[in-house]
């Protein structure tokens, strides 16, 4: 009864390049901060579950180390980004991205 479900390392590997690419098209596309750091977030747990799928296969941990790892930059990121974008709502009044491509001084 305590069977293991083995996914394929291709299956994996595919989610991870799909999520990627939808983090990507995020980062890309949006123009509101708020969203741009959520597609970034999505990008760095793709990253980490390609690391995860990776290790799993291998038979090593070294996988969620690594995600470890990537989950303590993506705490800093989210730090430093919520700090920026206190700043530009601030200075600006919103959170739009054209806002604040169009500083002065």
């Amino acid at each position: 009864m305590n069977e293991a479900i083995v996914i394929p390392m291709e299956h994996g590997l595919l989610l991870a390049g799909i999520l990627f690419l939808i983090g990507l098209l995020g980062v890309l596309v949006r123009r509101n901060i708020i969203l741009i750091l959520m597609s970034l977030e999505i990008m760095l747990n793709a990253c980490g579950l390609a690391f995860i799928v990776a290790g799993a296969h291998w038979g090593v941990a070294d996988g969620q180390i690594m995600f470890m790892l990537i989950l303590s930059i993506a705490a800093a990121e989210v730090s430093v980004g919520l700090g920026l974008l206190l700043q530009a709502h601030r200075r600006f009044g919103s959170l739009d991205v054209d806002q604040a491509s169009r500083m002065q001084g």
